[in-house]
């Protein structure tokens, strides 16, 4: 039987598989995990998202003179790299829409915050959520949690008071935040001034700022007094509290406006009231927090690299439960920084795993993603990112990919099958391929240019069980490796 008898050339070929599927060759295919729900009363998001765009409007609007009249990285566009409107271009806004130049600048800033607008240097250019306003209620609210996240640059910190007292105050937040969201109504300011209090408390505890008691000479209540502090952490005395009151009540009310200015709560008459925008906004901080803290396989400190080689060989599920918790102890642009640096490495089967963990992270890493395309390791991958981002069914994904980028992704998914599967399953991959006979997908091999053909194919002829199609293939790892053809 000689390798030129055309039984042993053609594929053994099943019903088409798509592409889509070949980066999860080692791994089983994808299932979607119900989300969990949020606390009764909630809006629906349909309805949340009205409300984000109401609260964003200005902001979308100037968002959008800009892109239409400005044009991304235009002059007047920005300034000095911070991303602040010129002068001129504040007062061409003003008239054109109608507003002051100090409205033009404060939704800018509003647009800024929630990513309607992004800064590059010292260009500004229309952010994916601004391209996606009108049809993406997900891409609306994630937004406004941009903003809700942002919500002590929205007013100015108070100018009287220390830096480190407004950062104590911040830090503090997310606990009266969380506490108003539980009351599910009113509160009354007092009530939150006193936890404010005790939560910065807690915070120059953990941080050891223990003040210095001064002790007269011999004086065994003072030294006592001195101890109990250096034990217990700060003792106030009964003067102390006043004047902690005194310094903490204006940071509050700073707090409790920018918040309100940001829509996520109603601040007045003495009392504040988390919005439905809030609420919602505060329970899925919440939820991240829990998903973070409950990492099933305790990776959440890890790299991105090492987290996903600790994902390996987790089952779909359980490896979608470790993203989500990896990615919720992350902010996302560094997060998706990270993977995709794990993406560019030497080893394909973390390419894969990698816009796997993307897939859990969406609409915020499109972005990122649409760069990554022009990347050729990372291209296949990235157009079947944003294929199934767009909508397209992750069966149909797979027609986005030209043949020689269906090719590169076979020969990619191949060598990460060759490290880390088992020669069956290599065989097995054989039949994925969309050429019609292993001459012509041997052709294409060598035409791609893969930097792993070579082992890949090495590794498929010692695995294939009929000698006359190893010989064949061996023949090109032969000729792929001399130059020859």
């Amino acid at each position: 039987m000689t390798s030129r008898n055309p039984r042993d050339s053609r594929l053994r070929l099943v019903s088409p598989r798509p592409l889509a599927d070949a980066p999860r060759a080692v791994t089983q295919r994808r299932s979607r995990r119900p989300a969990p729900r949020p606390p009764e009363g909630t809006p629906p998001p349909a309805e949340l998202a009205a409300m984000a765009r109401a609260r964003l409007a200005d902001a979308a609007r100037v968002a959008r003179w800009a892109d239409a009249a400005l044009r991304p990285g235009r002059d007047g566009a920005a300034s000095g790299g911070k991303g602040t409107l010129s002068d001129t271009t504040a007062e061409r806004a003003a008239a054109q829409l109608g507003l002051t130049p100090e409205q033009v600048r404060a939704d800018w800033d509003t647009a800024r915050l929630a990513g309607l607008v992004e800064v590059h240097g010292d260009s500004a250019r229309p952010g994916w959520r601004l391209r996606a306003w009108n049809r993406d209620d997900s891409a609306v609210l994630r937004g406004w949690v941009a903003l809700f996240d942002a919500w002590s640059l929205a007013c100015p910190e108070p100018a009287d008071h220390e830096h480190a007292a407004v950062a104590e105050v911040v830090s503090a937040m997310p606990q009266v935040l969380s506490f108003l969201q539980l009351s599910a109504g009113p509160v009354p300011v007092e009530q939150l001034l006193d936890l404010l209090e005790q939560r910065v408390t807690e915070l120059r505890t953990e941080r050891c700022e223990i003040p210095l008691v001064p002790a007269v000479a011999h004086d065994p209540e003072a030294e006592a007094l001195h101890a109990a502090s250096a034990d217990s952490g700060p003792v106030p005395t009964p003067d102390q509290r006043p004047a902690e009151d005194t310094r903490l009540a204006p940071l509050l009310d700073w707090a409790l406006r920018a918040l309100a200015s940001v829509g996520a709560l109603v601040y007045g008459d003495g009392q504040a009231t988390l919005t439905p925008l809030g609420s919602w906004a505060v329970w899925v901080k919440l939820e991240q927090i829990c998903v973070a803290a409950q990492s099933p396989a305790g990776n959440i400190e890890q790299n991105a690299e090492d987290m996903l080689r600790g994902c390996a060989q987790l089952r779909p599920n359980a490896a979608r439960a470790e993203y989500r918790a990896w990615l919720a102890a992350r902010t996302v642009g560094s997060a998706v920084t990270e993977l995709l640096d794990a993406a560019r490495g030497e080893d394909a089967l973390l390419r894969g795993l990698a816009f796997d963990a993307l897939r859990v992270v969406g609409a915020p890493a499109e972005p990122d993603v649409r760069t990554a395309a022009e990347e050729t390791p990372l291209r296949p991958y990235a157009l079947l990112w944003l294929a199934e981002h767009e909508g397209a069914d992750p069966e149909d994904a797979h027609e986005v990919l030209t043949r020689a980028e269906a090719t590169w992704l076979w020969v990619d998914t191949a060598a990460a099958v060759a490290d880390h599967g088992e020669a069956p399953l290599l065989v097995r991959h054989l039949e994925s391929a969309v050429q019609p006979t292993v001459p012509a997908l041997l052709d294409e091999v060598r035409a791609v240019g893969h930097p792993r053909t070579v082992q890949v194919l090495v590794a498929l002829a010692a695995a294939h069980p009929d000698p006359a199609l190893a010989k064949i293939v061996r023949r090109a790892a032969f000729q792929v490796h001399t130059g020859g053809s």
